[in-house]
């Protein structure tokens, strides 16, 4: 049997975002989920907001992506141990994707692959964020506003939660990281000063980021999926290599 040593990492391809070429862009995703090797890959690890927005009823599901849910069920059915964290626009699951087997974790979530430990999650509001974003995810996590979106008939729900996630991404300009000033570096730095980690991975921020850490650590921020190609991390664990 050949041995299990690959890691990937992929975060934001926001299935269902209607901007650039939306069915391009879930054809390539499907494209490179069934890359990933069954037999040889350890873990894929889905960094948030894989759909651009999800919400699961207890008998419905959004039906975009579906090709996707597909080839997710294909790793782990071979073996492939698939994580995954909620983004914040993909923050309302509740039991699909642990019916499947997947894992869910919650950021921050350190892990060791490899020999090396990590630090994983999707990255918003580590280190701080403004209090109207704390705010709003504040409010999209409660019992209340999931009991209210909820009594939506589907047809509803999904129309008006894509509309709002199209407004809202057409609004913001694009955004470039801005190194050792962000909220999030700092946070890695405060938890690399406190606890033995040599990987940081995170999503959110749309941009392609690889930084080396003060103590020596790895940074990565994984970029989106919206201008082409195959954003992603891969680890090889029998070498230590990362590789965008």
């Amino acid at each position: 049997m050949a041995a299990r040593n690959g890691v990937y990492f992929v975060s934001d391809v926001h299935l269902g975002l209607r901007v650039n070429d939306p069915q391009e862009r879930e054809d390539r995703f499907v494209r490179f989920l069934r890359g990933i090797p069954g037999d040889t890959t350890l873990s894929v690890y889905l960094l948030g907001d894989i759909w651009d927005f999800w919400y699961e009823y207890r008998d419905v599901i959004p039906r975009t992506g579906a090709r996707v849910v597909s080839e997710l069920i294909r790793l782990v059915d071979a073996g492939v141990k698939v994580y995954f964290f909620e983004g914040n626009h993909d923050m309302w699951t509740y039991s699909f994707f642990e019916d499947l087997g997947m894992v869910k974790l919650s950021q921050p979530a350190f892990t060791e692959i490899g020999g090396r430990t990590f630090c994983l999650g999707h990255g918003d509001g580590l280190g701080g964020a403004p209090w109207s974003y704390r705010l709003m995810i504040a409010v999209f996590r409660s019992r209340v506003a999931r009991a209210l979106f909820g009594s939506l008939h589907p047809w509803i729900a999904y129309r008006f939660g894509l509309g709002w996630s199209d407004s809202n991404r057409r609004s913001h300009r694009p955004y470039t990281f801005r190194g050792d000033s962000e909220p999030l570096y700092r946070f890695a730095v405060s938890q690399a000063d406190i606890r033995p980690v040599d990987v940081f991975v995170f999503g959110h921020f749309h941009d392609r980021v690889d930084l080396t850490l003060p103590g020596g650590q790895r940074f990565f921020v994984l970029k989106d999926w919206m201008d082409g190609g195959e954003p992603h991390l891969f680890y090889d664990c029998s070498t230590g290599e990362l590789r965008f």
